[in-house]
């Protein structure tokens, strides 16, 4: 085989030069070019008329900024205990003394019940009567009732004014501190037992109710009417409904 010639690398025949710096400084401590010669040099009078753009400098905060600020600068302390007491408060349309409720929640459940007056915290006074349906003296908040278009005409009729939001504030008995075994043997808590002044209360204001619905144009059918209990069966929708 014929002998293979190494290809002979080609040298450079540009050689690289040293940088020529912009300016120097020669013997004695002085500059090569003058201000004028650099002024030239460096093509400055290009940038005579032309402004530079101004770049804001963004501010970097020292300190963390708060998560949440006052709407208000100054805000007036009050006390928060009192407040919800002396809000004003607001009955829907329908909810006359007098008008039949369907309760919806609690014990009664499913009862139609009478409405008596709307106490000064905003709930509802209503009765059975006890004497038809079992459903006592009682506070209900309007979120848990339906208010019907079937009404009995209380007359003259005046719920006693020591029925309000007092007279059913239950007393809460103290707690003893924990010690030890003794808490095996504590009392258990007590069951609620309407008392001799709630008794006759309740059998004064049914009295008063039976009348007022024997006197009704369909008394018969409306003490049935009040007795029996709501329900909704197959195929039955309450936003469908008239009551």
């Amino acid at each position: 085989m014929a002998p293979i010639e190494k290809a002979k690398k080609v040298a450079k025949s540009a050689k690289k030069g040293k940088k020529h710096p912009v300016n120097s400084y020669l013997k004695g401590g002085i500059l090569r070019y003058s201000k004028a010669q650099m002024y030239k040099r460096r093509a400055l009078y290009r940038l005579k008329d032309k402004k530079s753009p101004v770049v804001e400098k963004t501010k970097v905060p020292i300190k963390k900024s708060k998560a949440s600020y006052p709407t208000k600068t100054f805000v007036k302390k009050r006390p928060s205990k009192a407040n919800f007491s002396e809000h004003k408060r607001n009955t829907r349309r329908n909810l006359t003394p007098g008008t039949v409720l369907i309760l919806l929640a609690g014990r009664h459940q499913g009862k139609r019940v009478v409405l008596l007056k709307v106490l000064a915290s905003g709930l509802l006074l209503v009765t059975g009567p006890f004497a038809l349906n079992s459903c006592p003296l009682r506070r209900v908040s309007q979120r848990y009732v339906i208010g019907t278009s079937s009404k009995v005409d209380l007359g003259a009729f005046k719920v006693p004014e020591h029925l309000n939001d007092a007279y059913f504030r239950r007393l809460k008995a103290k707690k003893d501190k924990k010690s030890g075994e003794a808490d095996i043997f504590a009392a258990k808590r007590e069951r609620f037992l309407p008392n001799e002044q709630r008794k006759k209360d309740q059998k004064e204001v049914d009295a008063a109710l039976l009348k007022v619905i024997k006197a009704h144009p369909e008394g018969k059918f409306f003490a049935k009417y009040l007795q029996n209990m709501f329900a909704l069966h197959s195929s039955q929708y309450p936003h469908r409904m008239r009551f």
